[in-house]
């Protein structure tokens, strides 16, 4: 690995054996059980955006060498209607498919797995993005039903914890971090004042690709098509006031509510990376490209602070230091764990999310990731930088993040 240090020492250096992406883009993402995807399959919202991400990269399908998406909650890992939903959507049949769950960081993980995949040159081109339909699949709330009895008696804390609902462990981390309800609480209405700026101002057109879904009409009982054009969850005009009255979730004295929380979420989101050299030799102008990506473990009962330990992974293994970073897009799990990460990092709070986040947009959680790279690249071009991070926590104590290079 040092070695490898020493050779990334200098991100800023193209080199033909890059992975440069030349598409990114996503669904509109909606609420579940009432936003436009409610009667949607995952597979419905994933192939408009799969072919979305073809076209812009301009490419043909037959160029993807494999594809790779990341699902969390799906039946069957989404292994086998993901196949189906690639051929359906034109793709040949050598084009490979796969699919990752690492919990709210699985297409961020298939971004990664396909770019190494293109530096080991074992492929040239390839897909990778995520897709969650929690409105059909949120059953189990992500909870396994069918647990070893070993590991349900299990005296190992940790191991036991890996099934605490996500509300307890964002509550785990106000406690021990000191993240009170107030900042919590302004936290989200930030949040949402910056998504309804950038929707209004146009920002999110960039990256977002309208889907057309089967819709029940609930007046008439009838299905028909419904075309999402845009982000549902956000709340335009939220005041501090508003936000404060809702009542905690997860225990009285709680400090998370459904206002500080990212929200239950349906969408679909694709990138498109290649190798340098197979781009140039096509004329093909990049949007940017892949760095690297660190993963770090963390206690599961306090999940929402994997960043803390992953982004100065990154910074370490890159090479990059934090004033050099421009935009970092930090998942909004929860307001607590969001705040934690950016004080105990150090994060310049006007350098993060931008444009909101997961409390304000949602957290189609198999799609966040590669939806997040998508948001990521749009900003950097508006504001004309250079140099941006996504990461997250995940589910059983994870973080995860990814340095991206936008080239002009």
């Amino acid at each position: 690995m040092a070695a490898f240090n020493r050779l990334t020492r200098n991100v800023l250096q193209k080199s033909p054996n890059d992975v440069v992406l030349l598409s990114t883009v996503r669904s509109p993402i909606n609420r579940s059980f009432k936003g436009g995807y409610k009667d949607a399959h995952p597979e419905d919202i994933l192939m408009p955006v799969m072919k979305a991400a073809v076209q812009r990269a301009k490419i043909e399908p037959g160029d993807v060498n494999d594809a790779m998406i990341g699902n969390v909650l799906a039946e069957l890992g989404f292994a086998k209607t993901g196949r189906m939903a690639l051929n359906h959507a034109g793709f040949p049949t050598s084009t490979t498919f796969h699919t990752v769950n690492r919990q709210c960081s699985s297409s961020l993980q298939a971004i990664t797995h396909i770019s190494h995949a293109i530096m080991v040159g074992q492929i040239d081109v390839g897909l990778a993005g995520g897709v969650e339909s929690m409105s059909r699949n949120y059953g189990s709330r992500g909870v396994p039903t069918d647990v070893s009895p070993t590991l349900q008696a299990s005296q190992v804390k940790d191991a036991r914890d890996c099934l605490m609902p996500m509300g307890i462990t964002s509550e785990n981390v106000a406690e021990r971090y000191g993240i009170d309800r107030k900042s919590q609480d302004e936290y989200a209405v930030r949040s949402h004042a910056r998504a309804s700026a950038a929707q209004k101002e146009g920002r999110f057109d960039w990256e977002t690709v309208p889907v057309t879904v089967q819709r029940m009409d609930e007046a008439t009982g009838q299905m028909s098509g419904f075309e999402v054009t845009k982000d549902d969850g956000i709340r335009h005009g939220l005041t501090y006031e508003k936000v404060s009255t809702l009542k905690p979730v997860f225990g009285a004295d709680g400090k998370s509510t459904a206002g500080n929380s990212s929200q239950i979420s349906d969408g679909a989101s694709s990138t498109i990376l290649a190798r340098r050299s197979w781009a140039e030799e096509r004329g093909l102008k990049p949007l940017g490209r892949f760095v690297g990506t660190q993963i770090r473990g963390c206690a599961p009962d306090e999940m929402g602070i994997g960043p803390i330990y992953a982004i100065p992974a990154l910074y370490k293994y890159t090479g990059v230091e934090q004033k050099d970073v421009d935009i970092v897009e930090l998942n909004e799990a929860f307001a607590s764990q969001t705040l934690a990460c950016i004080r105990a990092l150090g994060l310049d709070e006007e350098k993060v999310n931008p444009n909101g986040g997961a409390i304000a947009l949602g957290h189609p959680t198999g799609a966040t990731g590669a939806r997040q790279t998508a948001t990521l690249f749009g900003e950097l071009q508006r504001q004309d930088k250079e140099i941006g991070i996504v990461s997250m926590c995940a589910s059983t104590g994870q973080g995860v993040a990814s340095l991206f290079i936008r080239e002009s």
